[in-house]
């Protein structure tokens, strides 16, 4: 009997405290100001609605459930900021709070576990890459000492254009030619001697080290096509199940390959060392260089390669290729590009580095370029680490979240006739578009290589308004039509009419 009343009283007393906790529950449920979300499904909640090219079916469902937006990608909670004064809030009140990463399977593939700087979860790892990346890698000094590296790839872009050009000028007639690889070449040469110091193309080089630069180059490509949106990232139990559409098969065998390559990049600089007596202090460091004198592991040192060409490469010469689009659509305002480089650098020598912050018009050209199509739409994605509020609304721990830059940046409530090439919008503005213009994001996850993209493009950019006169293929404008892919490039390559310009510049490209 005693027994019995003592279970009756265990019984009573947990019934008693899981009512109460569920009355609490309820009570701080109906305080929360919950995020404005979409009818959702049964465990996959709001995949359907996801459709290509994602950020604008983002921004979409942003027009009509508000700029801060709660989805259900299948088990992952998604917030999506698509407002100025909510991505604000993101990096400076939850700069902190949302500087994790959230973890997917080709993170983990790809990045040695998610120890780059680009996936570490935010904490010594990333404090250390981030400061070895800032001060030691990307500084304005290092940057400043790579400036050879740059100008000479430039100069050779443009001395193929100008034998291209003056063959054809030979037939009686202008060159047509395809940008696309030519840019990609140049980011990628640019960004290869810097981390190693070798040249990879090139009549003076050994053939094995084309092969491994066409072998890379390849690799970078697959892994940019296999790190996009995984199933399995939102639906974990079905991995155990089917590996979809064999992604993981190949994630592994491409990082595999990869792997390889960059051990033997490291391996080479390793070699060279040795042979020194100095162990290269003499010499220009390189990136391996410097990762290698301060002790990290290789696989540290593979993951910044990896992380500096994917995040390099196609970054800067997609937003070279759209800007000549644009231009190539807009004649005056090339021409008055080109107007502007006669009067400051003059035609008598090509521009170079030091030129490029006495270019206001072609400044306002490539900001423009980055409004209308950002490298990265939808930015990197971040986590929070805890409970937040953005927007007034409550944002639980464990949240992905999007900030959708390509949406803010064709925000109409923000920007005049938002959807229109308008480089003249940004005189006299001196940077005051925070918050409104974030190609590289913003806080302390912001891309650290801006700099050298900034120099990259605009080097580049002024370097092909300066030495050529160019055309559309055809009469019907350059499609501005976007392809898929990470850093969101044109569906259609660039191809354009290029002829070389009858000034005194000609007489430089001829001595090239």
């Amino acid at each position: 009997m005693f027994m019995e009343d003592v279970w009756v009283y265990i019984i009573s007393a947990a019934s008693s405290f899981l009512f109460l906790l569920f009355l609490f529950k309820l009570q701080r449920s109906s305080k929360r100001n919950l995020l404005p979300s979409p009818p959702s499904l049964p465990i996959i909640g709001h995949l359907l609605l996801i459709k290509e090219p994602v950020h604008q079916t983002l921004q979409s469902l942003s027009d009509r459930y508000g700029p801060v937006l709660f989805l259900s990608f299948g088990s992952r909670r998604v917030v999506v900021v698509s407002s100025p004064s909510a991505a604000e809030e993101c990096f400076t009140r939850n700069d902190v709070v949302l500087a994790n990463r959230p973890r997917t399977l080709a993170g983990k593939i790809f990045t040695y576990g998610n120890t780059t700087i680009g996936s570490a979860p935010y904490g010594p790892l990333w404090r250390d890459l981030r400061r070895l990346t800032a001060l030691e890698i990307l500084s304005p000094h290092r940057l400043a000492g790579s400036l050879t590296v740059r100008l000479e790839e430039v100069r050779l872009l443009v001395k193929n254009l100008y034998e291209v050009a003056t063959l054809a000028a030979v037939r009686g007639g202008c060159a047509r030619v395809e940008m696309r690889s030519r840019l990609q070449e140049l980011s990628f040469k640019s960004i290869m001697r810097m981390i190693s110091g070798k040249h990879y193309f090139g009549a003076a080089i050994e053939a094995g080290d084309v092969e491994v630069a066409r072998q890379f180059r390849e690799v970078i490509k697959e892994i940019f096509e296999l790190s996009g949106t995984d199933p399995g990232d939102f639906l974990p139990a079905l991995r155990k199940v089917v590996d979809f559409k064999g992604r993981e098969r190949r994630m592994v065998d491409v990082a595999k390959r990869s792997d390889r390559i960059l051990q033997g990049m490291i391996d080479e600089v390793r070699s060279r060392r040795k042979r020194s007596d100095r162990g290269r202090e003499m010499e220009s460091k390189t990136m391996i260089d410097t990762m290698l004198s301060d002790g990290y592991p290789d696989d540290i040192i593979k993951g910044q390669i990896l992380s500096m060409l994917a995040a390099g490469t196609d970054t800067s010469s997609v937003t070279i290729e759209w800007a000549m689009s644009l231009l190539l659509n807009h004649p005056d305002v090339l021409k008055k590009a080109q107007v502007e480089l006669d009067q400051v650098v003059g035609r008598d020598r090509l521009v170079d580095e030091a030129d490029i912050h006495k270019l206001p018009c072609l400044q306002n050209i490539i900001n423009e370029s980055l409004r209308l199509f950002p490298p990265a739409p939808l930015l990197v994605p971040h986590e929070s680490s805890e409970d937040c509020m953005i927007g007034g609304f409550d944002v639980p721990r464990s949240t992905m979240i999007l900030v959708n830059a390509w949406a803010i940046q064709r925000d109409p409530k923000v920007w005049d006739d938002p959807t229109s090439f308008k480089p003249e919008r940004y005189e006299g503005l001196e940077g005051d578009h925070a918050y409104r213009l974030l190609p590289f994001g913003m806080g302390r996850r912001s891309c650290p290589g801006a700099g050298l993209a900034n120099r990259v493009v605009g080097l580049a950019l002024a370097a092909l308004i300066q030495c050529f006169e160019w055309e559309r293929v055809g009469e019907e404008p350059v499609d501005l039509s976007e392809g898929t892919g990470l850093t969101m490039p044109k569906r259609q390559p660039l191809e354009a009419m290029c002829k070389a310009r009858e000034c005194k510049i000609a007489n430089v490209l001829a001595q090239l």
